[in-house]
This record gives C-alpha cells, structure tokens and sequence, in this order.
C-alpha cells in the first residue's frame, strides 16, 4: 500500500520561474563564467545549491572550494533579494492532489535542495501550512548527504513513521529526484515534465512514470493499492 508520497518543490509543485536557477547562473557568472541557463539545469537541477555551483564549475572543469563558497554567498544574497519581489505560485493542482492523497490517508511530504529558511519562505508565500496542506518539509539543510542520496527521504520516513519504503512514492522534475527515490528503495518514481528536466532527460532516469500534471498521480497511486489490495487478499 502506497501510505506516504514525497513530493520535490520548484518546478514539481512549486513555480517560482526558475528564479532559484536563473540567480545560481547570475552568481557564478559574475565571476567571468558564461554558462546558459539549460546548462545549469542540467547539471545542477535539485541538488543542494552549494553542490550546484560546483557542479556547473565542473563543466569546465573548475574545482575550487573557495570560489564555489564566494559564489554561494553571493547568490544567497541575491535570492534573498529576488524572493521579496518574486512572485511565487503552486504548481497546477497541487494544492487540490494534496489534499486528495490525505483524504485518502496518505501522507504528504515536501522535499528540496533548498536550505530550510528558503523552503519556509516559498512555503509560507504559497500559504501552505504544515499539518494542514503538507504533513512534513525536509530540506538540504536537515539532513547529513543530499541527493541522490536517499537521507531526505528516510527522515521523513523516520518523522512520519513509514518503515517501509515501498509504501512510498517519490515526484520530481529532475533526474536526480528519481536517482533520490530509486536510492530511497520506493517503489515507484515518477519524473513530471513541469520543470528542470525535459521527458528525453527524465527518461535516461528510468523512473516507473513520467506525467504531465500533477494529477495524473491520482490513477497511478489508485492502481498500485487496488494491487496491494488483491494480493493482500489472495494471500
């Protein structure tokens, strides 16, 4: 049985019009760099923001710790100033399947490559209320290792209680969110073509699904259960 769905933010239920990644590509640039936007998505898309600018930095193979923090602070400075001004939606439908997974009792979790204060203030400009719309955030800053690995994940598994990952399904934009599930042990990930990465990027993913909108989850997770259902009966 599917008994908690752990969703990733921008570009998955969160459109904030790649403001995070247009102002990654701002910091680094400053810096006499001249990458494209496709490229730090494709590179950097759902990491935790430090390892993205080292990532990008990668493509030319630039390893340098200190100028990766430089930039970093940098564009916690500039999205600090970008969220004030920026407008922030949910994603279509996201509000509306939330609330459908919990009337059906199934558990509702965000998770990012975000710090903490970053994930609250899209949350908090959004008006979702943990406990109500969502029943956990997790974010880059909560855990030890970010994605792939799987630690956002299984905390929220640890907080909320499920000891099994195959009753969790994992939705992301990215290709690495489906690498964070698959790592996880979930037993189905699903990439969404709302946001980082194209469907050709997702599939190279392999994950169970690929969908167009967020509501399409409501047929696959009806399926899943009906066959956890039946099997549980023929046993």
């Amino acid at each position: 049985m599917i008994t908690m769905v752990v969703f990733d933010m921008a570009g998955t239920t969160v459109d904030e019009n790649n403001v995070v990644y247009k102002t990654v590509r701002e910091a680094i640039n400053e810096e006499g760099f001249d990458f494209s936007l496709e490229q730090v998505l494709e590179v950097g898309a759902g990491k935790e923001k430090l390892q993205a600018i080292k990532s990008v930095l990668a493509l030319v193979g630039k390893q340098d710790d200190n100028l990766a923090n430089k930039i970093f602070e940098n564009f916690r400075q500039k999205l600090e100033n970008a969220y004030r001004t920026q407008d922030i939606f949910e994603q279509s439908n996201a509000t509306r399947l939330f609330h459908t997974l919990k009337q059906q009792g199934i558990k509702v979790v965000l998770n990012t490559g975000y710090n903490r204060e970053t994930a609250e203030t899209l949350v908090e400009k959004i008006g979702w209320k943990i406990g109500d719309d969502i029943d956990a955030l997790v974010t880059a800053s909560d855990v030890g290792e970010n994605r792939p690995k799987p630690d956002m994940i299984l905390y929220a598994m640890k907080q909320l209680g499920v000891s099994d990952a195959k009753e969790v399904i994992k939705v992301g934009d990215s290709s690495i969110d489906v690498e964070e599930g698959k790592n996880a042990g979930c037993s189905i990930n699903i990439g969404i073509t709302t946001g980082a990465h194209t469907y050709e990027q997702l599939k190279a993913a392999d994950p169970e699904y690929i969908i167009n909108d967020l509501l399409e989850l409501l047929p696959i997770v009806k399926t899943a259960n009906e066959s956890a259902r039946s099997e549980k009966a023929g046993a």
